[in-house]
């Protein structure tokens, strides 16, 4: 899997291969030994070598940010292969679908149809790899419609729900 990443303004190719339980990371053309454990939903244990670090995902609306320690980054991370990778405009008018990301299985539902939620608030629980994604609202609303229940088999690009 190829990846298309900007880190504040600055611009890197990852390349992520699976070799049996083991991945293999190029960033911009260089290996990189890493291993990676999902610590809890959106925190990852790294070691990059000889150092460890924790590694903290925030979404906020169409927002990506990385926390390592107490420094922040803005993260922008586009799939170079699919159209649904690619950026657009952020329109908070009108009904957002929520979409699986990759293929995978949900695992929970964390609203229900009728519920008020904020921007970045956890709507569904969806298992790949063995990695869990919590997939959050991407605007202020209410949940118009779950699309999906607990132990739904998903593929990338399914909607999932829909916020109005």
């Amino acid at each position: 899997m190829t990846y298309d990443v900007t880190l504040d303004g600055k611009n890197h190719r990852l390349e992520l291969d699976r070799a049996d339980s083991r991945w293999s990371c190029r960033l911009d053309g260089r290996e990189i030994e890493v291993d990676a454990v999902l610590a809890r939903p959106d925190v990852l244990s790294l070691r990059i070598g000889n150092l460890a670090y924790e590694v903290k995902c925030e979404r906020v609306a169409s927002e990506l940010h990385l926390w390592v320690g107490s420094e922040r980054f803005a993260v922008e991370v586009r799939d170079s292969r699919s159209l649904r990778g690619r950026s657009r405009s952020v329109d908070d008018r009108g009904p957002r679908k929520l979409t699986a990301p990759m293929p995978g299985k949900v695992v929970r539902v964390l609203v229900s149809q009728g519920d008020g939620v904020e921007t970045g608030t956890g709507v569904l629980v969806v298992e790949a790899m063995k990695m869990q994604n919590e997939i959050k609202s991407p605007k202020k609303g209410t949940i118009q419609k779950i699309l999906v229940n607990e132990g739904a088999a998903v593929n990338a690009g399914d909607v999932l729900a829909i916020v109005e």
